[in-house]
């Protein structure tokens, strides 16, 4: 029966941390927009209007440049 004077206290104190860290969320706007990032999966972002398909450069990418050099090396084999 003495627990109950330790447990009390202990779930008071941990009911406490938990509201104060949904107050945290909800102030630092954590919940706003709950919807938002399920339909943004779903959008297409491959064309960005405004911008020329010719000044993409896919060989900015120094990674890429190597890859398509490896694969120049080996199509030469």
């Amino acid at each position: 029966m003495e627990i109950i004077y330790l447990l009390i206290p202990v779930s008071l104190i941990l009911l406490g941390l938990i509201v104060w860290i949904l107050m945290w969320a909800v102030r630092d706007g954590q919940y706003d927009d709950l919807e938002g990032p399920a339909y943004r999966i779903l959008m297409d972002e491959d064309r960005i209007v405004g911008r020329d398909p010719k000044a993409d450069n896919k060989a900015a990418d120094p990674a890429l440049q190597e890859n398509e050099q490896q694969a120049a090396e080996r199509a030469k084999k």
